[in-house]
């Protein structure tokens, strides 16, 4: 066992071993994310950032009940998981292939414009929201400048970053379940979103110290 290894799971341990919702915890979890945040596995594809915000996430509600040290190591765990968010990813991406390719077919054989129903992109997540999550949701909430607010589709001022990113928050609303509160299509909510929203929560995130 090397040197990160052996302080990360002297880390989990002593994290685990303080209540959930403890400043303690906190402090621990965030030591963990900034160590072990450069060891993860990385690619250049467009669904990364929400794979890997989803990684975190998953960190936050579960290392103390679902990761095992006699398994493998705090990084290997993460990447397993990473790895499946982003197989996620490719299939969604893959899906909306399809379905566009089927739009454009359709429109051309018969010169019907009408969308077709939306893949689910995500099952809900646990309502357990651990202390990191707090101030995330703090933060999008007050919107001190109001960037986040003032982020918004084209012609749809109401659907802003602040919006999205409280309702992906867990426990997170599905791309199908947005595309039909909002009438506009999975493919245009993600892409806002990953091309607004997740940078300015990145920051965030790398300014706390989450990152």
């Amino acid at each position: 066992m090397n040197g990160l290894e052996e302080q990360l799971r002297h880390l989990v341990s002593e994290a685990c071993n303080n209540p959930p919702g403890s400043p303690e915890r906190q402090k621990l979890l965030t030591q963990i994310i900034r160590l072990t945040n450069g060891k993860l596995w990385k690619e250049n594809t467009p669904y990364y950032q929400d794979a890997l915000q989803q990684t975190w996430l998953y960190f936050c509600r579960h290392i103390c009940q679902n990761y095992d040290c006699d398994r493998g190591t705090v990084v290997t765990w993460l990447n397993a998981y990473l790895r499946h968010r982003l197989q996620d990813g490719y299939i969604q991406q893959q899906q909306e292939k399809i379905r566009k390719a089927h739009i454009a077919f359709n429109q051309s054989a018969s010169g019907n414009k009408s969308d077709v129903l939306d893949p689910v992109d995500n099952l809900a997540a646990p309502a357990d929201i651990p202390p990191i999550l707090d101030e995330v949701k703090a933060w999008v909430e007050k919107d001190v400048d109001g960037d986040l607010a003032g982020t918004h589709i084209q012609g749809h001022p109401h659907i802003n970053c602040q919006t999205l990113i409280l309702k992906r928050l867990p426990p997170e609303v599905s791309w199908k379940e947005l595309a039909n509160e909002f009438g506009l299509t999975v493919s245009t909510l993600s892409s806002f979103y990953q091309r607004q929203c997740l940078p300015r929560l990145r920051k965030f995130a790398e300014k706390e110290g989450y990152l």
